[in-house]
């Protein structure tokens, strides 16, 4: 039988109602006893101390792993210019995760046009001062494309297959096929809306095809209604069933770390 990769279904974030928790511990710890990864999104907005990041290893299970923002320095003021010192920064706070480290998540303004020699040299920075997973998610037309796919399969960096697409094909993943990263906003209203039943399922099906080649994260972040978790778990139960006795979630295996595909 042909081995599953991990696959995490999570959401932006890590509140959950005490209706789908346990009724002890912090939200973090309730959250999760329930999914097994979540994607920190205050990074984007502010800095968090190593020892931040520690404790938020030290509250989760052996197998729960952390997806983190890249700051909004890099992303949005800087435009990936002259980022080596707030990238420096950033990778040093988040050593605090350990080997709970996932995949940063550079996601990009809609006003940032693809141009190769700024972007190539980031991603040179990048991988000159990180070796782990890291996946975009750029929002303008001219990402797009297939020189930019295999420029991002060249530096190992997944494109996320986002909901709502900013472009068609923006709702697929590209790039570096080891790592997939379902981000899904809500649709119609982005970051309100709950997904519908077929939407689930098709999802969930999509998980399970791409699971023996491929590392999968689904994350929600249609949280301002409260729908992301009740997604995350909707489709977690999906994907389980789908998989079949003996097929169950797959959790990370001893083989991941900071440094490989998580």
């Amino acid at each position: 039988m042909t081995r599953t990769r991990a696959v995490r279904i999570g959401t932006s974030g890590w509140s959950i109602p005490s209706a789908a928790a346990e009724s002890v511990g912090t939200h973090l710890q309730r959250y999760s006893l329930r999914l097994r990864c979540t994607e920190i999104n205050s990074s984007f907005y502010r800095r968090h101390t190593a020892s931040t990041y520690a404790k938020w290893r030290g509250s989760t299970p052996a197998d729960f792993r952390f997806a983190v923002k890249v700051p909004r320095t890099i992303t949005h003021e800087l435009k990936l210019h002259d980022a080596r010192e707030a990238l420096v920064a950033f990778l040093g706070e988040t050593e605090g995760l350990a080997e709970k480290r996932g995949p940063l998540l550079l996601q990009l303004p809609p006003s940032l046009a693809f141009h190769q020699s700024v972007v190539a040299r980031f991603f040179d920075l990048m991988r000159k001062l990180y070796a782990g997973a890291v996946v975009c998610e750029p929002r303008h037309a001219t990402w797009f494309s297939r020189d930019v796919a295999s420029l991002l399969e060249r530096y190992r960096i997944a494109r996320v297959a986002a909901d709502p697409a900013p472009v068609p094909t923006a709702a697929e993943p590209a790039g570096w096929s080891r790592v997939v990263y379902f981000r899904l906003h809500g649709s119609p209203r982005k970051y309100w809306s709950s997904y519908d039943g077929s939407y689930l399922t098709a999802l969930a099906g999509a998980m399970s095809r791409i699971a023996p080649v491929a590392d999968v994260w689904c994350v929600f972040d249609n949280t301002a209604s409260g729908a992301a978790i009740r997604n995350a778990l909707d489709v977690y139960e999906r994907f389980t069933v789908g998989a079949g006795a003996g097929e169950r979630l797959t959790r990370q295996s001893s083989e991941s770390s900071a440094g490989h595909v998580t």
